[in-house]
């Protein structure tokens, strides 16, 4: 069944109608909430798609697992370290990360750090 989630309209402070933002489970996380935008619920879904918001000095786990991320930058700045390699990224940058790749998101700036996150299904 197709999902319509309509953006709230501020862009101070991101949200979806009918959407919850949480505060990730995972060990290693500052600071940080996520949204499940779509896919987790749709049965036909292949993807997820997510948001986080990372505030001012927080930072996403150091992490790595089998599956890709696809990852577009909405707003503010930080950091993606991918193995031993760390970029800045700002807004629209397009940023995919293999399966496998070590891989951590910080925000470096007095402004919140907002991502969408797509990942296949099956590895949520």
């Amino acid at each position: 069944m197709s999902v319509i989630h309509k953006f709230k309209g501020d862009t101070s402070n991101y949200g979806w109608q009918g959407v919850n933002g949480m505060i990730p489970s995972e060990e290693g996380v500052k600071d940080t909430t996520l949204h499940i935008l779509l896919g987790k619920d749709e049965s036909e879904a292949h993807f997820i798609t997510r948001y986080f918001r990372v505030e001012p000095g927080g930072f996403s786990p150091l992490h790595q697992h089998p599956h890709e991320h696809e990852v577009i930058i909405l707003h503010g700045k930080g950091t993606v370290q991918i193995n031993d390699d760390v970029k800045e990224v700002t807004p629209f940058d397009a940023i995919l990360i293999s399966g496998g790749d070590m891989h951590q998101f910080k925000n470096i700036s007095d402004e919140p750090l907002g991502f969408l996150c797509i990942i296949p299904k099956l590895a949520s």
